[in-house]
């Protein structure tokens, strides 16, 4: 019996949320990942396959502010995603944790996301 590696089940658990929401133009999904090293949090319209909005600790200004994978630099993202979000008139969407359990980061994107103004 095959055993199933721990991005495997990521992927499962992704793929069986993503049947279950998607975003649109009206209301686009807000999608987080989270690697050992980086936070990255998109608006997608997935009417379109377009990316809205993105922010990251990859970025050249979240860089100087040497963000890594932890609780304090999730909220900064949260807080800068929702700015971007609300800035191109979109206040609702609809929160993908992709496939990652609702704490700890992904939890703090979208607590500071919801202090921001976005309504999820």
């Amino acid at each position: 019996m095959s055993k199933i590696t721990k991005k495997e089940a990521l992927k499962m658990r992704h793929a069986r949320l993503r049947r279950k929401l998607a975003g649109t133009a009206l209301r686009p999904r807000l999608s987080v990942c989270r690697t050992g090293a980086h936070i990255y949090a998109q608006v997608i319209d997935d009417d379109l396959g377009n990316t809205i909005v993105a922010a990251s600790t990859v970025e050249k200004e979240m860089r100087e502010q040497k963000l890594a994978a932890n609780m304090k630099s999730a909220a900064i993202i949260g807080k800068a995603i929702a700015e971007r979000a609300l800035a191109k008139n979109i206040k609702e969407v609809v929160f993908d944790r992709g496939g990652f359990p609702f704490h700890g980061c992904i939890k703090a994107v979208a607590d500071a996301a919801r202090e921001a103004g976005l309504v999820f």
